[in-house]
């Protein structure tokens, strides 16, 4: 089964992309085939610096090489290098209607946060139906934030498809409804926009400034604490076995150990997972012409798959040359 799906070059990755994205694509890797691209064009929606934007798509794809992309499992490849998708995107645009555009969640929500919109965040969901359509996408693993955009590409497809003839795949949405959702140290949503994350290929000074900013309570170090309650709990936990978890847990509830304490643990756990993570991205920093030929290649098979998929859309339209 072909699953799709994208990362925008927005920032450092923290540790909600990890657990929410990163370890399901890692996941889809070995069991599936599986199309993963930099969405650098959807970047630009919010994007106004080009050093910016060439410093964070190289970024993301050394994070992602660094984390366990394997460009010889997966297609891995930069948006902007298929144009294809750009021609496709004008196609499919003829398959949706102005006011269900107006119906986007994600569209309104920025707009009335004060966001001034261009054409290009209106037109989002076409360019997002676009990435799935063009490859033939089964499947697409997606946050519930990103549903209705699914909904928006079936909807497309099955409109091109009556129009013109059944040329296009209908995109299965995944939607894992027990993805954990990952505090910040405010207790809210982790999120680069609410800026609470931990980023993890931070320096260890970085990483130690963020754990111990977590929100706490003020119990006394030999008062007993509810773990459940404990936003320091809730994150450590991505990382323990249910084994470590229950250990873990003592500590609170037994009381003897400050908050402070239960921080060292945590950040203790941070950077032993990400050790081995942490170092490979040192050497691939060191070795970008690696890096651009692992773009370079996915491009070429990425390509490939477009250009023939796009001169099927072509000929059902009756695009010229014919």
């Amino acid at each position: 089964m072909r699953v799709l799906t994208g990362l925008q070059p927005s920032g450092k990755l923290h540790l909600g992309n990890y657990f929410s994205a990163i370890k399901k694509i890692l996941d889809y890797q070995s069991k599936e085939e599986l199309f993963l691209f930099i969405a650098n064009l959807h970047a630009l929606t919010t994007f106004r610096s080009k050093e910016e934007l060439k410093e964070y798509t190289i970024g993301c794809a050394i994070d992602l090489l660094a984390l366990g992309v394997d460009p010889n499992k997966t297609v891995f490849w930069v948006q902007s290098d298929v144009p294809e998708v750009t021609e496709l995107t004008w196609y499919l645009s003829q398959s949706i209607t102005v006011s269900q555009l107006q119906l986007a969640h994600s569209f309104k929500d920025k707009v009335a946060k004060g966001f001034v919109p261009g054409a290009g965040l209106f037109t989002y969901p076409i360019l997002m139906a676009s990435d799935i359509l063009l490859f033939s996408a089964e499947k697409v693993p997606v946050g519930k934030d990103q549903k209705q955009h699914l909904e928006f590409a079936r909807d497309i497809a099955e409109r091109f498809n009556t129009q013109f003839g059944s040329v296009l795949t209908i995109p299965e949405p995944d939607i894992d409804e027990n993805t954990a959702t990952v505090p910040g140290v405010d207790g809210a949503k982790m999120s680069k926009s609410y800026q609470n994350t931990i980023d993890f290929f931070g320096t260890e000074k970085e990483i130690k400034k963020k754990v111990m900013s977590i929100v706490s309570d003020s119990k006394a170090i030999e008062e007993p604490k509810n773990p459940e309650e404990s936003v320091i709990f809730q994150i450590h936990s991505l990382f323990l076995s249910d084994t470590e978890k229950e250990s873990q847990k003592q500590k609170y509830t037994n009381g003897g150990f400050g908050y402070g304490d239960l921080k060292k643990d945590l950040l203790e756990s941070i950077l032993s997972h990400f050790a081995p993570f942490r170092s490979k991205r040192e050497e691939l920093s060191q070795n970008l012409d690696y890096v651009h030929s692992v773009l370079k290649s996915g491009k070429e098979k990425a390509k490939e798959v477009a250009e023939k998929k796009l001169d099927a859309i072509r000929n059902t339209l009756g695009i010229y040359p014919f």
